[in-house]
């Protein structure tokens, strides 16, 4: 949410003030705004960030029978936020830019693929993919902590022969989903300042957004929008983290010798 001037107030009191001036204002699809640039992205997006993982575990495996530790689980983990950011940071940006428009009558982007034809006419390149630093804060640390806190959970739950039920499964995605946004949210709370802040206001990139943050508003800033972020984030992950295991059990079926 963009930070209100001198002689304004909150446009939102809270995440349920939010959700009921948006339906009132725009309608369900209001709530959905800026979705269309992420979405484009999800399927390459996990797709990467899964091969990531694996690569990072055969990076910090020893030998071919080594379990690995928690800590290098979170380092393989780490590794595959490297490859999401590319595919992450333009939409991202494009993103924030289009939810801030809050509504107005006359909205500056008619949508995604204007919105990015406008930035790359303003700063070509660099303005598509203003924040990625700020995106690789968030994602290299969020997804370490995603896939070991599902590993370690996936392992501490298995049967005694190493089997994994769907339950089971469900629970472990869904916590490593919080855990994600426990360590991700400060960093995507000043990513989403810096990407949706006019050019040129924060001259030294996240370091000035933080400054400003903590001096104005205090630390608990870094965590607003907690509530609406962690109600997504255990079934949007624990339905990711089923997808990928029903996906890979039929890939071993199909394909046995692969």
């Amino acid at each position: 949410m963009p930070i209100p001037g001198p002689n304004e107030t909150l446009l939102y009191n809270g995440t349920i003030d939010c959700a009921k001036k948006t339906i009132a204002r725009e309608g369900i699809r209001g709530l959905y705004k800026g979705m269309a640039a992420p979405l484009c992205g999800v399927a390459p997006i996990f797709a990467i960030s899964f091969y990531g993982f694996g690569l990072g575990k055969q990076l910090v495996r020893q030998s071919d029978n080594q379990e690995l530790t928690p800590l290098q689980l979170f380092y393989a983990g780490a590794f595959s936020g490297i490859f999401t950011t590319v595919i992450m940071a333009p939409g991202e940006r494009i993103k924030c830019l289009l939810q801030i428009q809050q509504g107005d009558a006359k909205p500056k982007y008619s949508g995604p693929i204007d919105c990015a034809k406008q930035l790359y006419r303003e700063g070509g390149i660099r303005s598509i993919y203003k924040g990625t630093c700020a995106t690789l804060l968030r994602d290299v640390p969020a997804s370490g902590m995603y896939f070991m806190t599902y590993e370690l959970l996936k392992k501490w739950m298995s049967t005694e022969d190493g089997k994994v039920g769907i339950i089971q499964t469900i629970v472990a995605g869904g916590f490593a989903g919080i855990a994600n946004w426990i360590v991700g949210m400060p960093p995507d709370v000043l990513k989403s300042r810096l990407q949706s802040a006019p050019e040129n206001m924060y001259k030294r990139g996240i370091r000035d957004v933080c400054v400003c943050l903590l001096k104005e508003e205090g630390p608990k800033a870094l965590y607003k929008g907690c509530v609406p972020v962690m109600l997504r984030a255990f079934p949007a992950n624990a339905a990711c983290f089923l997808g990928f295991e029903v996906a890979m059990n039929f890939l071993n079926w199909a394909m046995p010798n692969m």
